[in-house]
């Protein structure tokens, strides 16, 4: 029986995929439910099952453009396993070490005996110049998704008003929180205390003192949200993807680290769904995580600000006359200058650096909630 695999529909606006790669070859044996290749749409990667075991007939490439509901292979359920021995292990070793396209040897031989050693050899390609250098390159096609950022990306430079202001902040109260009840935080909740959660909530009440920061220009009009979707970038197998925490503004230190947890797993395994990834409010990209000490991050459409996070160093500050070494972190926000006047971006920055270097007071209240605030009693 010839069974189609169809292309599925990855989520509701998109109409057609890419296919980003094959992840096994044509006229392979299959088992049901056994990856075997993944989409691309605008917004994210889809895994492709086999629905039955049986001989693969690809009917596309990779790189081609298909309409939700075309044929993307299909599976001769007639086809055993057997199918795949048709190959000695020597043989198999060469094809590999020298490139060679399987079919060009099976076409040449029974199908009912094995693939010999010496069918192979003939296909070996003459080695030519032995001291040639090696200057070759490679050439590969930008995935779907990549090339729907990269315009995003340009868009935004062209389209808004984009401005960056700074400022650091002495990381050493965090530290010291982090450093006390980190320990019993992941025994108790199977997660980390991470920084993130500590920035989550500091922008939720910069975003409360400063509205237009968590708004978007819609044509004519400017919309300012009443609720607080924060992004969070994330670095995942096919690039920078903005996952989405729902109604942060809601969530305990926990449920923030439980959140960013689980759609970081989301990314990793290819698993994230459209609606994970689509909306917010307002972004934090953290490039400190791979060393940047500063940046200019680019807004993420349609929103009108993002905060970036940078790397932690000892630096030398002045406390009342004294010079001490702290923990700093530089702070850059990026905003739509549009609808952001200066004074706002600014504001905004120094509303951050005050709930980050006074924790206690500004994030938890008091010393006395600071159990309840992490769910430890």
């Amino acid at each position: 029986m010839i069974l189609e695999i169809k292309v599925p529909s990855p989520g509701e606006s998109i109409t057609e995929v890419e296919i980003s790669s094959w992840l096994v070859k044509n006229g392979d044996f299959v088992k049901k439910n056994q990856v075997i290749a993944e989409i691309d749409s605008d917004k994210a990667t889809l895994e492709i099952c086999a629905e039955e075991s049986g001989m693969l007939i690809i009917k596309a490439k990779k790189g081609d453009i298909l309409k939700v509901g075309e044929i993307l292979c299909l599976i001769d359920t007639s086809f055993s396993k057997e199918k795949k021995n048709l190959m000695a292990p020597s043989t198999i070793k060469i094809l590999n070490q020298y490139k060679i396209d399987k079919k060009k040897i099976i076409s040449t031989v029974n199908k009912k005996k094995k693939t010999k050693k010496y069918d192979a050899i003939k296909k070996i390609p003459s080695m030519g110049t032995k001291n040639l250098i090696n200057r070759s390159f490679d050439i590969t096609k930008l995935s779907k998704l990549r090339r729907k950022l990269s315009e995003r990306l340009v868009s935004v430079k062209n389209e808004t008003a984009m401005l960056t202001t700074f400022n650091e902040v002495d990381m050493s109260n965090i530290f010291f929180l982090r450093k006390k009840y980190k320990n019993i935080f992941k025994e108790k909740h199977g997660v980390k205390l991470g920084l993130m959660s500590f920035f989550v909530k500091s922008c939720i009440i910069a975003l409360k003192k400063y509205p237009d920061i968590n708004s978007m220009i819609d044509g004519e009009n400017k919309i300012n949200f009443k609720y607080y979707d924060i992004s969070i970038a994330v670095s995942g197998p096919k690039g920078l993807m903005v996952p989405v925490i729902r109604n942060a503004d809601t969530l305990s230190f926990r449920g923030i680290e439980n959140t960013i947890k689980n759609l970081s797993n989301s990314i990793k395994n290819s698993t994230i769904s459209i609606d994970e990834i689509t909306g917010g409010t307002f972004t934090i990209t953290n490039g400190g995580i791979f060393g940047s000490m500063l940046s200019t991050p680019i807004i993420n459409p349609p929103q009108s600000a993002i905060l970036g996070m940078h790397n932690i160093v000892e630096r030398p500050i002045v406390k009342l006359g004294k010079l001490e070494i702290r923990p700093i972190m530089y702070l850059a926000l990026s905003y739509d200058h549009r609808i952001i006047d200066g004074k706002e971006a600014v504001g905004f920055l120094l509303s951050i650096k005050e709930s980050i270097e006074n924790p206690i007071k500004n994030l938890i209240g008091s010393e006395e909630n600071l159990k309840n605030s992490f769910e430890l009693k």
